[in-house]
């Protein structure tokens, strides 16, 4: 509920500080005095667009701070903690500052704000109402919510958007299913004849390299196998070795008869033969191992160039030849499956499907319930505000699905017996319009608790019987609550709670307005001009007395 209203150097106010209480508050004062201003400066800290000069003439700056009663479960908090901004105890600050050169500032709870913030802050704190309102009763896509407020059907509302929700997201995983299929099957002869590829060649991690290894060694071998077989002629039993044991065998003969002079040789070529022996043997074995069929010289070099075509096909290293035979297995297995998965996520679109339908219809009879009661509640009060011959009713349509289901709202009025109905912002005059909004908000009261609900002159155009029962209607809205309502009725200003009177008047050269909260004396001499206009008589006063009592 709005506690205080503090304004400073806004039009032609220069310093005004407004309590507020509970229940019903009215503003009463001549015409000109200053009672729209009022909602001007509320409607600036609020953050609607409004006036783009609003800084009194003189001033260097005006400013609007505004405090609101917040209980544990206001919806306001949510807002705050969307907006990462601090959560009250019990109150809540709103400030906001204009500069005579138009710059905006604001902070809420002291922090600094955007206009944004407070006007999602201010959905939550007000609702405002006026003869010409069009925030609600004329717009027809504010129906199909108010009737949801009268139902209180949250629990199915919820449901509907939830399985809204589910159908959505199946929706969209049968599409992504039908897309990975189609661009599967799209390379599917390529994935096919690659895995195939890849599967006769079957190369193994480490292979090329093995491969290009014995390549180089039988390459290497057919180079140097011919020098390495004569040296090994060279130096066997035809050759330096043979001669050299020949050479042995003469000189052993000769050794008897040389007097031991040959002694000396034969050690020296009995340890060369040895090493000749040694030397052949080595050779030998290098042969043999150098020896190469070279068919496989042919057939490594096939494998080894097939591998790294391979690689360079398919742009990855040969080593990861295998990892990539893998990825093409697992994509056509991915294929293989997609059919099923396409299915699947067909099957369980069509069962969201179902759910929501299921869920949109049951508020749909929800909906279709609680426009007959709503039509009939609405009827009981307009016969009140002397409009029992006027015909409201709440007509259901479709409309495309959605989260909040398949049902389109429109409030119908006929005013005049006979005349067909129409939409409500058509058909209803300006004070019809009024009385329709106040009777339909009365219908409503359960729905807007914790909201301060503004309503600016919509008593006008009605007196008498009829303007003590929109009184009326309006102090039962306020009951459990808050209404603030600028009204020239005296018979609406005579069952407030907190009677406000605004007055204007001019210092020197400056015109100012002024608020004064009324005492129970002060309340009967407003009435009364109120009732009589400016010349009181003592029957104005009598007469005020009366309402006030009553």
């Amino acid at each position: 509920m709005l506690r205080t209203l503090d304004i400073r150097d806004i039009l032609i106010i220069d310093h005004l500080a407004l309590d507020l209480g509970d229940g019903l508050n009215v503003l009463t004062g001549e015409t000109g005095a200053g009672k729209s201003i009022l909602l001007d400066a509320l409607g600036f800290v609020l953050g609607w667009r409004g006036r783009a000069e609003l800084v009194r003439q003189g001033a260097a700056q005006g400013e609007v701070t505004a405090i609101f009663d917040l209980a544990p479960d206001h919806p306001a908090r949510a807002v705050l903690r969307e907006a990462g901004l601090p959560e009250p105890e019990e109150q809540l600050l709103l400030r906001r500052t204009n500069t005579a050169s138009g710059r905006k500032s604001a902070w809420i709870n002291g922090r600094p704000a955007t206009g944004e913030q407070l006007r999602a802050l201010s959905d939550t704190l007000v609702e405002l109402h006026g003869q010409h309102d069009d925030r609600g009763l004329l717009n027809p896509r504010g129906h199909r919510a108010l009737l949801d407020a009268f139902a209180g059907h949250d629990d199915l509302l919820t449901a509907t958007t939830a399985a809204w929700r589910a159908l959505a997201e199946a929706r969209t995983a049968r599409e992504q299913a039908a897309a990975t299929l189609d661009a599967a099957r799209a390379e599917e002869d390529f994935l096919r004849h690659t895995a195939a590829e890849l599967d006769s060649l079957d190369p193994q991690p480490g292979e090329e390299a093995e491969l290009d290894a014995r390549r180089r060694l039988m390459q290497g071998a057919a180079r140097i196998g011919e020098d390495i077989s004569r040296a090994a002629q060279a130096l066997g039993s035809d050759g330096a070795e043979g001669r050299a044991g020949d050479a042995l065998r003469w000189l052993e003969d000769a050794a008897a008869d040389a007097g031991g002079t040959l002694d000396a040789p034969l050690a020296a070529l009995s340890r060369a033969l040895s090493d000749l022996a040694e030397a052949s043997d080595g050779v030998a074995r290098a042969l043999d191992t150098l020896a190469f069929d070279p068919h496989e010289l042919e057939i490594t070099e096939e494998r080894l160039f097939a591998i790294r075509a391979l690689a360079r096909k398919h742009q990855v290293a040969p080593d990861a030849l295998g990892e990539f035979a893998e990825e093409m297995r697992a994509r056509l297995a991915a294929l293989d499956q997609g059919d099923a998965a396409l299915r699947d996520a067909t099957a369980a679109e069509e069962a969201a499907r179902a759910a929501y339908a299921k869920a949109a219809s049951a508020l749909s009879a929800s909906r279709a319930d609680a426009a007959r009661r709503l039509d009939t509640a609405v009827a009981a009060e307009l016969a009140p505000l002397k409009m029992d011959r006027a015909v409201f009713s709440t007509e259901l349509g479709t409309a495309p699905d959605g989260p909040e289901g398949t049902d389109a709202v429109q409030f119908l009025v006929a005013t005049n017996p006979g005349a067909p109905a129409g939409p409500i912002g058509k058909i209803a005059s300006g004070g019809e319009l009024s009385r329709f909004l106040l009777a339909l908000k009365v219908c409503l009261a359960r729905a807007t608790g914790g909201v301060t609900m503004i309503f600016d002159e919509i008593d006008r155009g009605v007196g008498g019987a009829t303007a003590d029962a929109v009184g009326r209607r309006l102090a039962a809205l306020a009951r459990d609550g808050q209404v603030l309502v600028v009204t020239h009725s005296p018979q609406v200003a005579a069952l407030g709670n907190t009677h406000l009177r605004v007055e204007k008047r001019v210092e020197g050269e400056v015109t100012l307005s002024t608020v004064t909260p009324l005492s129970d004396d002060d309340r009967i001499d407003e009435v009364a001009r109120m009732l009589a206009g400016d010349t009181v008589t003592p029957e104005a006063r009598a007469a005020a007395k009366s309402l006030l009592s009553a």
